[in-house]
C-alpha cells in the first residue's frame, strides 16, 4: 500500500516483540491506495507484512480476521495474521495494525489462460466457502456506496462524463429489473492482478480482503475478469481470456441465466464503478495534500476508457 504512516525500525520491533519476532529490516510497499505496508524481515530469514490501517477502527480491521482464518482452512491461499494476547489487532502510532506472513511469488503481467484459470476456480470457491459465512460489517462499500460516490463525484463531471455515467446508470437499472435472479454473498471486490502472487502457473496467494463485503457475485466476477483480461494501456477484453475464466469458475458455481444475460454489462459497471473510486481517492488525495513518491494513485482514466470499450458489447 502507499506509505500514509512513517515508522521507525525501532517502532517495528518493539511491535513485532510480543509475536515473538526480530525484525532486523523494515521495507516500504509503494503500491495501493488506502493503507500502509511495510515488509518485515526477520532474524531468521522470515518475512512479513505489516499493514497500519489507515481509515478503519479496530473493529473494523478485526472483522476481516475470521474471515481469512475460515478461507485458509478451506485450503486458499490468504495471508492468515499473527496473533499474541489472542489478539490478531494491536496498535502502531495510535492506528490498529496487524502482522501475517508474507505470501511470494509474482503479479501476473500479463496473466496468461492458466493463471485466469486458476483465480477464476480460487475465486468461485471462495463464494461459495463464504456464502453463509456470519458476518455483519459495521461498513459495507457495496453497489449502494458505490451509486452514493457517483452522486458526490457528478457535479465535478464535465457534460461528456456525465452523460457516459448517465447512460450506464440508466442501462443497469433497466436491465437489472429485466433479470433478477442475481445471487449475493462475500465477495473479495478487489480481486486485480496486483492482489494476487503466482509463481508460474500457481496461485501463490491472495491478498488485501478490505474491501471485502456483501454484494452480487457478478460484480466480483466482473471486476476480476476486466483485469485478468485486459493489458493496460489498452483496454480490449481479451475474449480468449475470459471464455477461459467463465468456463473455469463454472467449474465450481454455474452462473444462473440471469447472471450470464447481464454479464457484459457488468463488466461495464465494474469499470465505471473503479472509475468512480479511483476519481474519489485522487480528490481526497489532493484535498488533504498526500503527495510524494511513496504516494500511489491510480489512473482513474484507465477505468474511464474500459467502461466505454465495453458498452459497446452492451450497445451491441
Amino acid at each position: 500500500m502507499s506509505v500514509y504512516t512513517t515508522l521507525t525500525l525501532k517502532e517495528v520491533q518493539d511491535f513485532a516483540a510480543p509475536y515473538g519476532l526480530e525484525v532486523i529490516d523494515l521495507i516500504p510497499i509503494q503500491g495501493g491506495i488506502q493503507n500502509t505496508n511495510y515488509f518485515l524481515v526477520c532474524e531468521d530469514q522470515s518475512q512479513y507484512v505489516l499493514t497500519v490501517f489507515e481509515e478503519m477502527d479496530e473493529h473494523g480491521a478485526g472483522e476481516i480476521v475470521p474471515v481469512l482464518e475460515h478461507l485458509g482452512q478451506q485450503g486458499l491461499a490468504v495471508p492468515v495474521p499473527l496473533k499474541h494476547s489472542g489478539q490478531a489487532i494491536h496498535f502502531i502510532k495510535q492506528k490498529p495494525a496487524q502482522i501475517a506472513p508474507r505470501l511470494m511469488g509474482k503479479h501476473p503481467m500479463p496473466a496468461s489462460v492458466a493463471q485466469v484459470e486458476a483465480i477464476a476456480v480460487a475465486q468461485a470457491k471462495m463464494h461459495v466457502a463464504l456464502q453463509d459465512f456470519p458476518l455483519e460489517r459495521a461498513q459495507y462499500r457495496n453497489h449502494q456506496y458505490w451509486r452514493q460516490v457517483s452522486r458526490e463525484i457528478k457535479p465535478t463531471l464535465n457534460a461528456a462524463d456525465t452523460a457516459l455515467l448517465n447512460e450506464l446508470l440508466g442501462l443497469y437499472d433497466a436491465m437489472t429489473a429485466v433479470y433478477p435472479d442475481r445471487p449475493k454473498g462475500f465477495i473479495h471486490s478487489d480481486l486485480f492482478r496486483d492482489n494476487t502472487l503466482f509463481e508460474g502457473e500457481q496461485l501463490k496467494g491472495i491478498l488485501d480482503f478490505y474491501e471485502l463485503n456483501k454484494d452480487e457475485l457478478l460484480f466480483d466476477i466482473a471486476i476480476t475478469l476486466n483485469d485478468f483480461c485486459t493489458e493496460y494501456p489498452d483496454v480490449h477484453l481479451d475474449e480468449e481470456k475470459a471464455l477461459a475464466f467463465l468456463t473455469a469458475y463454472q467449474t465450481v458455481r454455474p452462473l444462473t441465466e440471469d447472471e450470464k444475460a447481464c454479464l457484459e454489462l457488468y463488466l461495464a459497471m465494474a469499470a465505471g464503478r473503479f472509475w468512480m473510486m479511483r476519481l474519489q481517492v485522487a480528490q481526497k488525495n489532493a484535498a488533504e495534500g498526500r503527495t510524494g513518491d511513496d504516494i500511489l494513485q491510480k489512473n482513474p482514466l484507465e477505468m474511464r476508457n474500459m467502461l466505454i470499450e465495453r458498452l459497446k458489447f452492451v450497445n451491441g
